[in-house]
């Protein structure tokens, strides 16, 4: 059988990518977490807020660590398996990825050592400026990232010329159509998940009966930010649908498994979307509901995927139930928040076991969707590297053989398998720890300091002075 190279890249692309998102969605909104908790201590010198700090930046510095490995083989790829994408885009991908190092990762891993090693070395509200630059090192990242993304899937400011791509207008390529919504979307849904997982750990914390008035402050504060972040990723959801039907209109078609264009389109709730016969298997559907959902016009047009051939058709079942999945997880993270806001009432948030147990479960939710909803937008880009102007068969490396991208397929996940667990291993252990063992005095502080300091220029000898 011979091995495809287009479609062991785009494999392993996907892998790599899939990845590494999940851990930068975290580190951002973690980041943030940890600057709140440290400006409460600072404003209420509240020792509880230092011990949940100190506990979430060593689960931080484990899941930035994994994020840094995970991410830098990702622009190997440009080169290996995209030259011709490469060659093509690097008058604006070659600044944009220098600037994210440059403003990003170099303020993030700066100010990284003082919030990890700097604690009781430098004044408290240096500690938390660390701590706040920190946090907007991940956004700046997040920032360049997600502006090179919608270049592709919305692309400006750029002119083709014998192959290769020019900048025209740096604000029209760096803000195109997409990305002030892709950029709202993807902070919402870093703060959802940090939300989310402070709230599972919390909630086994308490299960358990661990530092039980540290911990309820720490779910009690996840639970608002859930409250209210959760609705309001839907609102945004919605525009950022809208703008999708604008500009990438087959997506959309692909998302909601709609094949002609029409208007009072039904939502699908159930179906089997079959690319080869152009048609849909066992619909379970509300009439009309698309249409209102995607135009607010109950009989508003909505686009189908027989509008453009075949071959330029996504993968339609991905990109379906991907959708799907993202939704579904958004609406139970919805319910989460008004059950929370309902126990409040006599701190049964504190107290039962089934909120408990089912914030433990929902704690894994922002991650699957997170993936679910990067599946929906690179996989319903597709056949397009570069929306509308470049497929992934002219982004590929000429030379690039089957046998090699498999290699190079097979290297990256055994590699990646190994920084995975190594990274679950130390972070279970940090969990196991908990507030306890993070907070626990270290080693060094327990020894008795000799009455004169030593140093290399001056050895005390008996009677010496």
């Amino acid at each position: 059988m011979e091995l495809d190279p287009l479609v062991l890249s785009r494999i392993q692309f996907a892998f790599v990518v899939c990845f590494h998102a999940i851990f930068p969605v975290f580190t951002i909104g973690l980041a943030s977490t940890i600057a709140g908790f440290e400006t409460l201590y600072f404003k209420t010198e509240n020792p509880i807020w230092q011990r949940l700090s100190k506990f979430w930046i060593q689960v931080f510095a484990v899941v930035f660590g994994i994020g840094v490995v995970s991410g830098i083989v990702m622009s190997f790829q440009f080169g290996t398996n995209w030259s011709n994408f490469s060659y093509a885009t690097a008058n604006f991908l070659g600044p944009v990825l220098s600037y994210e190092v440059i403003t990003a990762f170099f303020l993030e891993a700066a100010f990284l050592g003082v919030l990890l090693f700097g604690r009781d070395k430098v004044p408290q509200g240096v500690h938390l400026f660390a701590a706040i630059m920190v946090a907007t090192g991940t956004f700046i990242s997040s920032f360049w990232i997600l502006s090179a993304n919608s270049l592709l899937q919305t692309p400006d400011g750029l002119e083709l010329i014998n192959g290769m791509y020019h900048v025209k207008s740096w604000a029209d390529a760096l803000f195109t159509a997409s990305f002030g919504y892709r950029f709202t979307h993807m902070a919402l849904a870093s703060f959802l998940t940090a939300a989310l997982v402070v709230a599972g750990v919390s909630a086994w914390f308490i299960l358990q009966k661990r530092e039980l008035e540290a911990n309820k402050k720490a779910l009690s504060v996840a639970l608002w930010f859930l409250l209210f972040l959760a609705p309001l990723q839907t609102v945004v959801g919605d525009f950022h649908g809208l703008n999708t039907m604008k500009y990438q209109p087959t997506k959309v078609a692909a998302m909601e498994g709609n094949w002609e264009t029409s208007t009072g389109v039904p939502l699908l709730l159930f179906a089997i979307p079959d690319k080869e016969e152009q048609k849909n298997h066992f619909e379970i559907k509300i009439p009309k509901l698309a249409s209102y959902v995607l135009t607010h016009d109950w009989d508003g047009e909505v686009p189908g995927l027989k509008a453009v051939p075949v071959e330029e058709q996504p993968p339609v079942f991905i990109v379906f139930w991907s959708f799907r999945v993202m939704v579904g997880l958004g609406l139970l993270m919805v319910v989460f928040g008004f059950w929370g806001l309902i126990f409040r009432r006599g701190g049964k948030i504190y107290t039962s076991p089934a909120f408990l147990q089912g914030l433990r479960m929902m704690s894994i939710s922002p991650f699957l969707a997170v993936l679910a909803g990067w599946v929906v937008t690179e996989a319903g880009r597709a056949p397009w590297l570069i929306y509308g102007q470049m497929t992934h068969a002219e982004g590929l490396t000429p030379s690039l053989t089957g046998g090699m991208a498999l290699f190079s397929l097979i290297g990256y996940i055994t590699v990646y398998a190994l920084v995975f667990s190594a990274g679950i291993y130390y972070l279970l252990k940090v969990f196991k720890g908990g507030l306890e063992k993070a907070n626990a005095p270290h080693e060094m502080d327990e020894i008795e300091r000799p009455a004169r300091p030593f140093s290399a220029g001056h050895v005390a000898i008996d009677g010496d002075l």
